[in-house]
């Protein structure tokens, strides 16, 4: 989150419009695959923003690799979510408004690892037995998945 914190030195805590993707990322069980996040202590999607000169498709690979050690070997293109909907106020008071490209990965490879800089865990979930404690701007994303599913 190089461009991020940059821009926080000058602007503070103020509220930007951060462009990010995240990945749902299934098994062959059909299990969603979640971080359990340090900064909130909620359970998300893996995802994170976009770097200066980046794709979204490339954030959507890049982050997939950083937070879960797994890697992507297709990305399907779900959707864009912004709006009022995805202001989110981290705990340590930075604000933003999300502009998140969803992808949905099926196919992938490597051994499942956490960040222990974001996460205390990864973990895959039946899709019918999330945890109750999702982040927040997760959970219409996650709905909508289900529903198309």
């Amino acid at each position: 989150m190089g461009y991020i914190k940059k821009l926080r030195k000058v602007v503070g805590s103020r509220p930007l419009i951060m462009v990010g993707a995240c990945v749902i990322i299934i098994n062959e069980q059909n299990e969603l695959l979640l971080q359990h996040r340090k900064d909130n202590g909620c359970w998300g999607l893996i995802g994170g923003s976009m770097e200066l000169g980046e794709s979204l498709e490339q954030v959507a690979y890049r982050e997939m690799l950083e937070e879960t050690g797994l890697q992507a070997q297709q990305l399907i293109l779900l959707q864009t979510y912004s709006g009022e909907g995805f202001y989110y106020q981290y705990p340590h008071g930075d604000e933003v408004y999300l502009v998140v490209t969803t992808y949905e990965c099926k196919q992938f490879a490597g051994e499942l690892k956490h960040d222990e800089e974001e996460a205390f865990e990864v973990r895959f979930f039946p899709i019918e037995q999330l945890p109750v404690n999702l982040n927040q701007v997760d959970q219409p994303i996650i709905k909508d998945y289900i529903k198309k599913a």
